[in-house]
């Protein structure tokens, strides 16, 4: 009897202990962690695609003297604008203004002698016909008329080349745009079409070509045309903050197959000496259509080796692990090509803290998205 009472007490006592035990196990449980929240945004989106390059102008003169001789003056400000037509450098002119007169009166005497030799044929053709004079003798004077006529004409041409020689010695800007210093001064030896006295670049229009891989091309820019109607934005090196409107004026008839790109060009204009040759700039171009994206903050990415993943708050605030494919990069936020859905919610501030299998205490937030302009799209059913 005192057996079976001793086991009766026995069992209550461990009973009593295995409840109490379970008592203060859910009593020490944590609570389930606070995590930020957001729905993921979806909406039609058109990517920018950013492009590096330096700017061109589209006419550049390595300006040089078309005669040979010694600069007499510099006619200009260095650095400065200048037109088309204006005097930039003068050569001394006296060797071709003498040059000039010689041959102005080497063309007087060739005249003369013309005149005599003409007027010699003429009075042979008269004998000849009254018989008074042999035909060897006619055509030997008709034939000196005409050499002298020759002479006339090389003395012509050649007064004309020196009359040109001597308009030469004064260069002259072929085009509008800004000059640089002058590379040769006054009392220097220039020699004809060698001599590079200055440079000229034309500022008011500036080119940007750059290559655009031809994936990229096909899938974003396939229906651009060279018509100035594609907009393109462009930022110097620096200037963050300023930014300058061109278009698209040319695209090249075929794909370099060694670089597998295409080559492009934007035409910015300018009013300003803001805008210079050499300088580095970064173009900006917006894909022709949209499409339905998914975009979630990049810092709600994790890494799993190889993997990208993110972290999915289903029905029960439990935390599931998603494997993502990634697209491009805008801002803050990634696109997201495959893995996620539209409405889904997902931890915000990724992985860092929290795994998955947990429960958590959703708190909602949202998404920024003012820095990309975005329209709302409609889930697919």
């Amino acid at each position: 009897m005192s057996l079976r009472i001793f086991s009766v007490l026995f069992l209550a006592t461990v009973l009593v202990g295995c409840t109490a035990e379970a008592d203060s196990t859910v009593a020490t449980q944590p609570p389930a962690q606070p995590v930020d929240v957001a729905k993921v945004v979806y909406a039609q989106y058109s990517p920018e695609y950013t492009f590096t390059t330096r700017l061109e102008s589209p006419q550049q003169v390595d300006l040089r003297p078309r005669v040979s001789g010694v600069i007499d003056a510099v006619s200009f400000k260095e650095g400065s604008r200048v037109k088309r037509g204006d005097l930039l450098f003068k050569i001394d002119p006296r060797p071709f203004s003498a040059e000039v007169a010689r041959l102005t009166a080497e063309l007087n005497r060739a005249q003369a002698a013309l005149s005599q030799a003409q007027s010699e044929a003429d009075r042979a053709k008269s004998l000849q016909g009254r018989n008074a004079m042999s035909a060897e003798q006619a055509e030997s004077r008709v034939s000196l008329a005409q050499q002298r006529r020759a002479e006339l004409a090389s003395v012509q041409a050649a007064l004309e080349a020196a009359l040109l020689n001597l308009q030469f010695t004064e260069v002259r800007a072929p085009i509008d745009g800004q000059v640089s210093n002058a590379f040769i001064t006054a009392g220097n030896n220039v020699q004809a079409g060698q001599s590079v006295l200055t440079t000229l670049v034309a500022t008011d229009s500036l080119y940007a070509y750059f290559d655009v891989d031809e994936r990229t091309w096909n899938s974003a820019f396939s229906q651009v045309k060279a018509d100035g109607q594609t907009k393109a934005t462009m930022m110097l090196s620096g200037q963050a903050q300023t930014e300058y409107q061109g278009y698209l004026d040319f695209i090249d008839n075929q794909i370099n197959v060694e670089s597998g790109t295409l080559r492009v060009r934007a035409l910015f204009k300018s009013d300003s000496d803001a805008l210079r040759p050499g300088a580095f700039a970064r173009i900006q171009l917006q894909a022709v259509a949209s499409q339905p994206t998914i975009l979630v903050p990049d810092r709600a990415v994790g890494t799993d080796l190889e993997n990208r993943f993110v972290l999915v708050v289903n029905q029960d605030n439990v935390l599931e692990y998603r494997q993502v494919q990634l697209g491009r990069r805008e801002g803050d936020l990634r696109v997201i090509e495959s893995g996620l859905q539209p409405n889904e919610r997902i931890a915000v501030n990724g992985p860092a803290r929290v795994g998955p299998g947990m429960t958590i205490a959703p708190r909602d937030v949202s998404i920024k998205t003012a820095e990309l302009a975005l329209a709302s799209a409609k889930p697919s059913a």
